[in-house]
Formats: C-alpha cells, sequence, structure tokens
C-alpha cells in the first residue's frame, strides 16, 4: 500500500540545485587557473560555492530526518548529498592550496586536472536532472568514469614529470600537493556516479 503514500518530490529538486552548485565551482575553479592573477579573489568566490554547499547538504539531511515516505533509499539519499558536497569540499580545497601557496601560473597539467572536473561535473548535473524517472543516467556514469581514469594518467604523470623536471623542493611538494588535491576531486566525482549507478540499479 505504500505505493499508494505521496512521497515528497523535494529531494530532486534540492539535488539538483546541489548538483549545479558543484557545476558553478568547477566553471570557477577552471577560470581560476587560466587567469594571469587575481586567485585570491576567485578563491573568495569558490569558498561561496563550498558555503552554499554546505547549506544545501543540511537542507536534504534534515529533510531527510523529517520525511516518512523518502523518493529513494534513505542510504542512497544521505550517501549523495555527502558526495556531492564532497565534490565541492574538494574544488575548495585546490582553490585554497593555489592561493595560499601563491601559485603565479599554473601548469598544462593543472589546467588539465581542473577541466576534466568540469566536464565531470557537467555529466553530474545531466544525470541528477534525470533521477525522478531513472532514464538515461548510466551513460553519464560511464563517461565520469572514463573521464575519471583520465584524471588519473594525467595526475600520475604530472607528478613523475615534477620530480623529473623540478629542481625546486617547495615547488615539487607544493605542485605534488595541488595535483594530488584535484585528482583528489574527480575521485569524489566518481564516487558521485557510483551512487547514482546503484540507485538506477536498484529501481530497474
Amino acid at each position: 500500500m505504500f505505493r499508494f503514500i505521496p512521497r515528497d518530490e523535494k529531494f530532486f529538486d534540492l539535488f539538483e540545485v546541489s548538483a549545479l552548485n558543484i557545476r558553478e565551482a568547477a566553471v570557477a575553479l577552471k577560470g581560476m587557473v587560466e587567469s594571469d592573477g587575481g586567485f585570491d579573489t576567485w578563491w573568495k568566490q569558490i569558498e561561496e560555492y563550498e558555503h552554499t554547499g554546505d547549506r544545501i547538504t543540511h537542507d536534504l539531511i534534515r529533510k531527510l530526518n523529517q520525511t516518512f515516505i523518502t523518493p529513494l533509499d534513505r542510504e542512497d539519499i544521505h550517501q549523495l548529498a555527502s558526495g556531492l558536497d564532497d565534490v565541492v569540499d574538494l574544488i575548495e580545497a585546490a582553490a585554497t592550496r593555489m592561493a595560499l601557496y601563491k601559485v603565479e601560473r599554473v601548469t598544462a597539467e593543472g589546467k588539465h586536472l581542473a577541466e576534466l572536473i568540469h566536464q565531470m561535473t557537467e555529466e553530474i548535473v545531466l544525470a541528477v536532472q534525470k533521477l525522478k524517472d531513472f532514464q538515461g543516467i548510466l551513460s553519464h556514469c560511464v563517461e565520469i568514469n572514463r573521464l575519471e581514469n583520465v584524471a588519473d594518467r594525467v595526475s600520475r604523470d604530472a607528478i613523475a614529470a615534477l620530480f623529473m623536471e623540478s629542481h625546486d623542493p617547495i615547488e615539487i611538494i607544493k605542485w605534488k600537493e595541488i595535483y594530488e588535491t584535484l585528482e583528489e576531486a574527480t575521485d569524489r566525482c566518481e564516487d558521485v556516479a557510483d551512487v547514482l549507478e546503484r540507485i538506477v540499479l536498484k529501481h530497474a
């Protein structure tokens, strides 16, 4: 009989707002790495997206605790909310490191990783927008996984080149941490894709 009890669809709206927020953060990160300066300004903008993400996640968890019948399993709602929040957290963490370490120019590899993060968040938005009917989500998950594999290779090659080509230990430490944080952001995007895939398979 529970099929006839109205389900609160507000969760889908909040997920979409969260996905759009992480995409905006990724766009700002891409703008940051492609700019010739003013990193502190970009960082503050991305920090606002991170704060917005926290508020959306709080709203999702509060709604989860207040709702009797949910449109998705409670565990999936919690993991998707947390996963989306983790993405914007890592984007902000990468921006923080570039600003605090006084990076003057972002490397080609850093720009590539930021572009991959942007592409992955685009796929997340498209997938989340299809959650209400579960149609067409898996193709976006596959693309996110592909992009994450590319990011792994870019990050590994960038760190290897860093140790081979740089003679400044401070620069090595600084850029190794930036690369790893950017790559971790792509990992969190893949985590979101994994949750979305699990949701689809449950409702297939």
